[in-house]
């Protein structure tokens, strides 16, 4: 059985957000963080860039490393996308990074970090940006930490200081100005 896939919608943007996968209520209702961590997510863009989530969804091509719920683990929660899952999806983050040419990458949650840079801890990484190129682009990414309700990382030490410094990296970025700010 096909599962649906999920879309941020056809956004013309120099920044490009790429999350891990949908979760279970994301093709229910047609979007990408459509639930809790949509509602934290956006919260964060709202508070540290001024940015809601409206204007976000209209002016940020969202993406994920699987376009599929992935379903449930045994014990509970989302499960991670496999290897092969991953695999399968990548022809897509490789023709939307032709197709769009993005300057700034915000990827969401370890699994989509490690699709740009290795990631053994968050504090290695959230806070920072960092050059790349891939799929004959040149870009920046910023990571930024899941914002899932299972995670208490954003609110405690060092998430609590590294959050908010890749949300300034992020609203200073001249490609945020451009596509995101724009009037």
């Amino acid at each position: 059985m096909l599962k649906p896939v999920v879309s941020g919608g056809p956004v013309l943007s120099r920044v490009l957000l790429v999350g891990q996968a949908p979760g279970d209520k994301e093709p229910i209702l047609g979007r990408p963080f459509a639930w809790t961590a949509g509602k934290k997510l956006f919260r964060w863009f709202a508070d540290h860039t001024g940015v809601d989530e409206a204007t976000f969804r209209s002016r940020v091509y969202m993406a994920a490393v699987c376009r599929c719920f992935p379903g449930k683990r045994p014990t509970g929660g989302d499960r991670v996308p496999d290897n092969d899952e991953i695999f399968n999806c990548s022809f897509w983050m490789k023709a939307e990074f032709e197709l769009l040419q993005p300057r700034l990458v915000i990827a969401v949650g370890k699994l989509a970090i490690l699709q740009f840079m290795p990631c053994e801890k968050l504090e290695g990484v959230i806070g920072t940006v960092r050059p790349l190129q891939r799929y004959g682009q040149s870009f920046d990414v910023v990571p930024l930490p899941h914002p899932s309700g299972a995670s208490p990382w954003p609110y405690q030490e060092p998430g609590r200081t590294l959050l908010p410094r890749a949300m300034k990296i992020i609203a200073g970025h001249p490609a945020w100005r451009e596509s995101v700010l724009r009037n």
